[in-house]
């Protein structure tokens, strides 16, 4: 049923500073939220009036203090912030959670409380279950990241690994990916190894770049702190004081699937990420990420964080092409 109640709110900030940072260039920022919310929002000096449904502009005022917050704690705003505050709100009407500030500091998924820190920027979860899975990887050794492009699976994985590697919690980052078609025949590629598989990790470099300035990636792949790697290089190690992620798990076999979790050594940490529904695997071969999820799911110290089409961060398209794509299978 929808809420025809007309509502009024005035809000008053106290930082002249921040208010074009708040508003967006050109109001831009009050203008997404006006149309995502179905509202009107006037603005005069640093006075705000909302008007519209009585939900949709507590929603709004929820928001923009949440963007307020951020804007005090020097962190960067925009419209994905926007959306994120928004996914949180919802998520917290779905459970029946107050949106006032007492509420929000007892429900450890609010996201504001949860924020890793890199050398190059502050990173937060944009949704409750990216919240959850930052919460799970920092609490486990072991941790699985299933859901479609976009939800943020990986790139929030090098986030916490570059973290923990920052603040000494680990001696090495070592990421991972099966090159090519999950089999890694790469002879045919011209170049050397190391220009035959770069194309394949290339979200990884793009990852840790928006994390640690490219100078420092490089000094540190020199030095072996920071491996980039495709999965058979692991073959036969033991990964010890070592951050590792496997991306794209839902290309590996079975056998590679069991070599690489296998490979823990000491005072290490594992995310393992993926998509079941898009294996490039032959026909007939199993996936060795839907292997282990049936393996080891409810075995203690190991989190399964699956993330759904509504958790997708990138454009809002992305998320509208992923349901098109289920609805026509």
């Amino acid at each position: 049923m929808t809420d025809k109640s007309i509502s009024n709110r005035v809000l008053e900030f106290d930082n002249n500073d921040l208010l074009p940072l708040l508003f967006g260039e050109h109001n831009a920022h009050l203008g997404y939220l006006e149309n995502k919310l179905d509202i009107t929002i006037a603005d005069r000096g640093n006075t705000l009036t909302l008007s519209g449904g009585k939900q949709a502009v507590k929603t709004a005022e929820h928001v923009l203090k949440s963007l307020w917050q951020k804007l005090d704690e020097n962190q960067n705003i925009g419209i994905a912030e926007i959306d994120a505050a928004i996914r949180f709100i919802e998520e917290d009407k779905k459970n029946g959670t107050s949106f006032n500030k007492k509420a929000n500091q007892k429900n450890k998924k609010n996201g504001s409380e949860i924020l890793i820190k890199t050398k190059k920027k502050d990173v937060a979860p944009r949704s409750p279950n990216q919240a959850t899975y930052i919460e799970a990887i920092q609490n486990n050794e072991l941790v699985f990241g299933l859901g479609p492009a976009g939800t943020g699976k990986t790139y929030l994985a090098v986030a916490v690994g570059v973290s923990m590697y920052l603040e000494g919690k680990v001696e090495k980052l070592v990421f991972c990916r099966p090159a090519l078609e999950a089999g890694e025949k790469l002879g045919f590629l011209p170049g050397d190894m190391q220009e035959k598989v770069d194309p394949y990790l290339r979200p990884i470099y793009d990852a840790m770049h928006d994390m640690m300035p490219w100078d420092t990636i490089m000094s540190k792949i020199e030095s072996g702190d920071i491996e980039i790697a495709p999965l058979a290089f692991m073959r036969g190690r033991t990964l010890s004081n070592a951050f590792v992620i496997l991306d794209e798990a839902q290309n590996t076999t079975p056998t590679q699937m069991k070599m690489i979790l296998t490979r823990m050594g000491e005072s290490s940490r594992m995310v393992i990420t993926g998509d079941i529904t898009q294996t490039d695997l032959p026909n007939g071969v199993k996936s060795g990420l839907r292997d282990a999820t049936e393996i080891l799911e409810g075995e203690d110290g190991i989190a399964f964080i699956t993330f759904e089409n509504k958790d997708v961060v990138r454009h809002p398209l992305v998320s509208k092409i992923i349901n098109a794509y289920d609805r026509h299978k």
